[in-house]
């Protein structure tokens, strides 16, 4: 039995079925893994759907340009990178985020770097405890509250100095 529109042509419909595979192949940022492990060994649990994770990454790359204030926690007042984090999660995926660095550490699960997508968080340390948070929003990029001074924006994860922290991934 064939499976297609009766309108469509044949390699039209075999583009449709083509296309989320595409779709993948082509947003992956992670390098391609040197051993074949299935995919349930990367998978993660998590408690934000696919629909709450888009949500979340637009919200967030809509806040690009708020100011940084130290305790802020709002588009008017400002934000530091965990108050961010918090109006982020809590309004668009109705997740009370922890308020503090050292308590996002423990929030969700762990994820594997090569498992990373949207929507997930990048805790940021010189090798102790985490001393910095952002969201994820794909492509090597994530958004954060970095300094006083500064604003939110849009790093990428392998530029300069982020580069050289070591990063944590946690998915809510």
């Amino acid at each position: 039995m064939t499976l297609r529109h009766p309108r469509l042509p044949r390699a039209c419909g075999v583009f449709v079925l083509a296309l989320p595979w595409l779709w993948l192949a082509g947003c992956s940022s992670a390098p391609p893994r040197q051993a074949a492990e299935p995919l349930s060994a990367v998978a993660v649990p998590a408690a934000l759907s696919e629909e709450q994770s888009q949500a979340v990454t637009v919200y967030a790359l809509g806040l690009v340009g708020t100011p940084y204030r130290y305790g802020g926690n709002t588009p008017d007042s400002g934000f530091d990178c965990s108050g961010l984090i918090r109006h982020v999660y809590g309004l668009q995926a109705g997740l009370p985020a922890p308020r503090t660095v050292a308590q996002l550490q423990g929030w969700g699960h762990a994820v594997p770097i090569e498992a990373l997508r949207t929507g997930d968080l990048v805790l940021f340390s010189k090798g102790g405890a985490p001393s910095h948070a952002g969201i994820y929003v794909g492509e090597g990029r994530f958004v954060h509250a970095p300094s006083t001074g500064g604003q939110v924006r849009l790093d990428r994860l392998k530029s300069g100095y982020w580069a050289q922290q070591q990063v944590a991934i946690r998915r809510p």
